[in-house]
């Protein structure tokens, strides 16, 4: 079959991350498939070379006239592709997918991938999920949250792990916490950074090491200075190579206030790392963790009881080791070719359904 995502650029980030994995697996399957980025033609991932990358508009600085020039651009790829069906991963890749569209009678399956409070838009969002043939969502939660008449269109299928991860790691780790993610306020860093500290009184060996780019990135230098671990605190910025960077740290933690699924929770879990994460909605974190059997899930802003968690790890070698290998099980659940065999059977029916239609 022909497939093509629509996605504001592909620079980094959870939902590109996952298209990178499901596109990659789509081609090898023999279907063909493109990756259509409308504000940008930036693409941070390693892409099969069958993988079709369309620039259809650029970052519009709130411009109506790049806006048209976006959806003229994007409407006459789908013109030339009308045999295809289209997948949007967020609202804002649904607006411009849905407007481009028009007329077309083209399929399109539309994909929630966070939690469904934090938009702001909602009616419209809600509007645009109802005029697709199947609504994709992360977690059973995200789904809920809708009125039945999206819930009715809707399934859950899980993230995908990347078919290519380090070998995983099982020696001795080091003095170190690892986080990857964007440094925005959904992440909260600013209560990593709290827990750290009260962390740090204990364990003063240990250093954290926050992989990832984004606006608060001065701000979370100011906080670490106020709260004196700038010395132990440090900023690597975005890494490809993130994942192989931190296999040996001695834990990994997540202190999101709401994720859909994180990628890099299932990531660091694959390859064995001891993790720690809020158990935040839309319940991501709770699908994957098992709470003290293959990580910790703590209560979102709790930071003492984030500090709690890094102790129990950093105290007892045995924890960390069991939590590690419970965690290396998700490879299996979340294989590439398992997930991507459930978006390509989604197709399928969608297909025939509209065939019946």
């Amino acid at each position: 079959m022909k497939v093509i995502f629509v996605i504001p650029s592909m620079a980094g980030g959870g939902a590109e991350r996952v298209i990178s994995v499901l596109a990659n697996e789509f081609v090898k399957a023999g279907n063909e498939t493109s990756v259509v980025m409308f504000a940008g033609n930036t693409c941070v991932y390693s892409m099969e070379e069958k993988v079709k990358l369309i620039q259809t508009g650029e970052k519009t600085g709130k411009s109506f006239t790049k806006r048209i020039s976006r959806i003229w651009n994007m409407r006459k790829y789908f013109k030339e592709n009308k045999d295809a069906v289209v997948i949007t991963f967020g609202p804002d890749a649904a607006f411009f997918a849905f407007l481009a569209g028009l007329f077309l009678k083209m399929p399109m399956v539309m994909s929630e991938r966070n939690n469904p409070e934090a938009y702001s838009r909602k009616k419209l969002r809600n509007f645009l999920y109802g005029q697709a043939e199947a609504v994709v969502f992360q977690t059973q939660e995200a789904m809920d949250y809708f009125p039945d008449k999206i819930k009715k269109k809707g399934i859950v299928i899980e993230n995908p792990l990347s078919d290519n991860l380090p070998d995983i790691y099982s020696g001795e780790r080091e003095k170190t916490v690892a986080a990857v993610g964007r440094l925005e306020k959904q992440k909260n860093h600013e209560m990593l950074l709290r827990a750290f500290a009260i962390f740090c009184k204990k364990h003063p060996e240990y250093t954290l090491h926050l992989y990832g780019k984004g606006v608060l990135l001065d701000h979370l230098k100011a906080a670490a200075v106020e709260l004196g671990i700038e010395d132990k605190v440090c900023f690597e910025g975005f890494r490809k190579d993130a994942l192989l960077q931190i296999r040996r740290a001695g834990m990994y933690v997540l202190s999101s206030d709401f994720e859909g699924i994180s990628n890099s929770l299932l990531e660091a879990m694959a390859v064995g790392l001891p993790v720690i994460s809020t158990d935040c909605p839309c319940g991501g974190s709770r699908l994957c963790i098992q709470d003290g059997i293959n990580g910790m899930l703590i209560p979102v802003g709790d930071e003492k009881a984030f500090a709690r968690a890094m102790e129990s790890i950093a105290d007892s070698e045995e924890t960390a080791r069991q939590f590690g290998e419970n965690a290396v099980k998700v490879r299996e659940k979340y294989s590439a070719g398992v997930i991507a065999e459930e978006w390509l059977s989604l197709f399928n029916k969608v297909l025939k359904n509209r065939d019946r239609g």
